[in-house]
């Protein structure tokens, strides 16, 4: 029996705030795991469109993203199968999930929907905090998040292969090592320096007027 194509995919931002999520949940894997060649492991930011290929490739479909899902902050909440594209549009909160519902979409209609497919997103905290990083109950949803893709997984034959620390992460398709969660957080100035939240000065005038 030929194993499925599996796509592990986290989308999002990660310059505003807990829209991030997605993708530091596929980074902290890539930090911990290999996978077998019909296994990627794909950071997809804000791509859109262009990882319709990707969408078709795949037999097995995990996403990870921050979704408004009208919840308390920090919940995390799964949704599959045909229902994913469909919530995806209910309460956009960016432009990514717009381009990513219009991926979906597409590989419907050219006949290469994944037949398996699992959104698990969190409830965002705060997104309009440009350059800042996932407030803690946010962050405290990767490793839950993991857990259920894993336990999703299982059934479709996914071996999660322990990397050894002291050989780095894996070479999947992640982002350039200065943008992992440590050395982002490290480098950034803080929001006493540099406004992440609108210039003072403007606001005020906007509130004058």
């Amino acid at each position: 029996m030929t194993a499925p194509n599996v796509l592990i995919l986290g989308i999002g931002n990660i310059l505003w705030a807990d829209e991030g999520f997605g993708v530091r949940v596929v980074e902290e894997i890539a930090n911990r795991y290999g996978f077998a060649p019909n296994v990627r492991l794909l950071d997809g930011g804000t791509q859109g469109i262009y990882l319709v290929d990707q969408v078709r490739w795949a037999d097995v479909l995990v996403v990870f993203d921050a979704v408004d899902y009208g919840l308390p902050p920090g919940t995390l909440k799964l949704v599959e199968g045909d229902a994913v594209p469909k919530f995806m549009g209910a309460k956009k909160m960016s432009l990514h999930q717009t381009g990513f519902q219009e991926v979906l979409a597409l590989a419907d209609l050219m006949g290469d929907f994944p037949r398996h497919l699992l959104l698990i997103g969190v409830q965002p905290v705060e997104l309009e905090d440009f350059g800042g990083s996932l407030r803690s109950p946010v962050r405290d949803q990767i490793e839950p998040a993991i857990v259920e893709a894993r336990r999703y997984l299982e059934p479709f034959g996914v071996e999660w292969l322990p990397l050894d620390p002291e050989v780095g992460v894996s070479t999947h398709e992640m982002p350039h090592p200065s943008l992992r969660l440590a050395d982002y957080e490290a480098g950034r100035p803080g929001s006493d320096v540099a406004c992440r939240i609108g210039d003072s000065r403007v606001l005020a005038l906007r509130g004058a007027g």
